[in-house]
């Protein structure tokens, strides 16, 4: 007996059906069904690094940049970057810290995840970053219709970057 009677019995995937996440650094990263996992590297985050919070807020951004330098060459795909801490300049330290990856081909080689509830920390992150990223923590505080999301991806995806709730 079957569940539902237009059940065949096999599911079929549908995002065999849509075309592969493309992102880039200065390198292509290209996601397909068949990669089950990707690694991002969360140590560049305040939120869930103690390490690179204390760097932030002291300025040492050359040590900071050492923790995503360690990422990516302990296999991170993609570095994730997130500057949301109410005891930092969040748009001045992201813009320091993308402008300081950018100069380092090493890190700027795996594309960025611009990680932040705060539009205007993405919106200057969107401008410094090179390739092609992912946004990430899109905020629905303000309802759906009013939503992040609606407003503000016509902006990410008019740049060629990749959105995420």
């Amino acid at each position: 007996m079957n569940i539902h009677p237009d059940y065949p019995g096999k599911y079929q995937y549908k995002w065999n059906q849509l075309p592969n996440m493309k992102l880039s650094g200065l390198e292509p990263l290209e996601l397909t069904p068949e990669s089950n996992f990707v690694n991002v590297g969360e140590r560049t985050n305040v939120a869930g690094s103690a390490k690179f919070l204390k760097h932030i807020k002291e300025g040492e951004f050359e040590a900071a940049l050492q923790i995503a330098r360690d990422q990516v060459e302990g296999g991170a795909q993609i570095i994730d970057v997130n500057m949301d801490d109410g005891l930092i300049e969040g748009k001045e330290a992201m813009v320091k810290f993308l402008n300081l990856i950018a100069s380092e081909p090493d890190i700027a080689r795996v594309p960025i995840m611009i990680d932040s509830s705060k539009w205007e920390i993405i919106e200057e992150g969107l401008k410094c970053v090179q390739g092609k990223c992912v946004v990430n923590s899109i905020s629905l505080k303000e309802g759906e219709e009013n939503s992040f999301i609606r407003q503000k991806n016509k902006t990410i995806r008019r740049c060629g970057n990749s959105d995420g709730v």
